[in-house]
């Protein structure tokens, strides 16, 4: 009898070896919920959530659900304590224009007090093959891609375009090259220089378009290097006033 139960205990102690194969996966999944948690990672912080939104944009299948899982990455991104609420930013509001002013402002001081603006503008409306002034027109050229460049292609921060004009031009690109052209034609004008030398029109063109160069390039980074700015989104503005008697 002894002998039995020995040889029954002895068989019984012993898993089959499906048992032993079925019960790996398990075990290795327990290790990894054990590691992060039954929800997770034990600590998890908003990039975690990010990751998981992330994922969670691969899986659905609508694109209204698509947008939604967007949009509450972006939320989500604008909090604080976020990495990308450091160098991404997203709203375009008054303050941006204020500073893309004061940025301007400061590159163009240096130029306005410069004869080299003068010689330049002289040159490109000295050559003009068919009438045309090409070195104008290729000067214009580079502060428009120059512009561009700076704000979406250097590794300055992550621009969102939202809202563009007419569905094309984003908002900022249009904003920064508006407010650092104002700024070069007003400050010309203020101090004398527009029409200083009794110039032609094609070169007090040509000089506000030597400033603008600078301005151009002092008002992205005016805007862009402070950041997210606080403040509501000009989109957002809500320029109805209720006037009651």
């Amino acid at each position: 009898m002894d002998g039995d139960d020995s040889g029954r205990r002895s068989v019984g102690s012993d898993p089959p070896p499906d048992a032993d194969r079925a019960a790996g996966p398990a075990d290795d999944g327990d290790e990894e919920i054990r590691a992060d948690g039954p929800h997770g990672p034990e600590n998890p912080d908003i990039n975690d959530l990010l990751a998981k939104l992330d994922a969670l944009s691969d899986t659905v299948d609508e694109g209204h659900e698509r947008e939604k899982v967007r949009q509450t990455i972006s939320l989500v991104e604008r909090m604080p304590g976020s990495s990308a609420f450091r160098t991404r930013i997203t709203k375009y509001t008054s303050r941006d224009m204020a500073e893309a002013f004061v940025g301007a402002v400061i590159f163009a001081l240096p130029l306005l007090v410069e004869g080299g603006v003068f010689e330049i503008a002289a040159w490109f409306a000295a050559v003009t093959p068919g009438g045309v002034p090409v070195f104008l027109l290729a000067h214009v050229g580079f502060v428009l891609v120059m512009t561009a460049g700076l704000l979406y292609f250097a590794d300055f921060r992550e621009i969102e375009i939202s809202h563009p004009i007419f569905g094309v031009i984003p908002r900022r690109y249009a904003g920064i090259l508006l407010v650092s052209l104002c700024t070069s034609v007003f400050m010309l004008f203020l101090w004398g220089r527009l029409h200083e030398g009794d110039p032609s029109s094609l070169e007090r063109v040509s000089r506000v378009a030597v400033v603008w160069a600078g301005a151009a390039f002092g008002a992205s980074l005016g805007d862009i290097l402070p950041g997210d700015s606080q403040g509501v989104d000009i989109n957002d503005l809500d320029l109805d006033f209720d006037r009651r008697d």
